[in-house]
């Protein structure tokens, strides 16, 4: 397939002619997918090495188990449950202890982004760190559905299929886990929680965002081991 028609297919041809047996098309489908993944197992996992090693566990499941695609959802939510679930694995075995439920509807939309940053610069990372040592204390499900709902602009219902629970529980992870959070974070608004940005409209605090890292090449993607099928 040349790069003409690979560029043209949608995820869903292209995962077909993988399962075909074309050599390029889940190539492609990386390329295409692979910044989000890597952006959404950064911020669940908070470490970088963690973070590559669960996008290679996917995307090696992922290239194994494409036969098994039905075209219920999104090729792309497909994915990202499957990175999710790889995330989840590794960060339930780091977990050291649970957050305690607590009532609260605020979102993080002053704090956070909801998409990866393509020029982050340098000088924000220790504000990033920040952010992440601070996910890293809840639990790993609520830590999902923060990072796709608040980090990565998701609406509820699209989290809800990529974790594979009802919206319903979404939302009360999601709240659980603000409810964590905005104590540990509010100090990095520069006009502190519950202040009004200027103007009456939204204001997300500049420089929280995850600074984008080299994810997994498309080649080394489906060379490794460790992926679940």
């Amino acid at each position: 397939m040349d790069d003409a028609t690979i560029g043209e297919a949608s995820d869903s041809e292209l995962l077909a002619r993988h399962v075909d047996g074309d050599p390029d098309a889940f190539s492609e489908i990386v390329r295409r997918h692979r910044d989000r993944l890597w952006a959404v197992a950064l911020r669940t996992l908070g470490d970088r090495e963690e973070a590559a090693d669960a996008v290679q566990d996917a995307l090696v499941s992922a290239y194994r188990a494409a036969h098994t695609f039905r075209g219920q959802s999104a090729v792309t939510t497909w994915l990202h449950r499957i990175t999710v679930n790889a995330c989840l694995d590794r960060a339930r075995k780091a977990a050291s202890r649970r957050t305690s439920p607590v009532d609260d509807t605020e979102r993080l939309e002053h704090l956070l982004e909801p998409h990866e940053s393509a020029a982050a610069p340098a000088e924000r990372g220790d504000l990033h760190r920040e952010l992440l040592r601070a996910l890293r204390t809840l639990p790993p499900e609520q830590r999902a559905a923060l990072v796709l709902v608040d980090m990565q602009g998701y609406p509820v219902a699209e989290a809800a299929k990529v974790l594979d629970v009802p919206t319903g529980t979404v939302k009360s992870r999601c709240a659980r886990g603000r409810a964590r959070l905005l104590p540990l974070l509010s100090h990095l608004h520069p006009s502190g929680r519950g202040s009004s940005p200027p103007g009456g409209g939204r204001n997300r605090t500049q420089g929280t965002s995850v600074p984008p890292a080299a994810g997994p090449n498309d080649t080394d993607a489906v060379k490794g081991g460790g992926g679940r099928a």
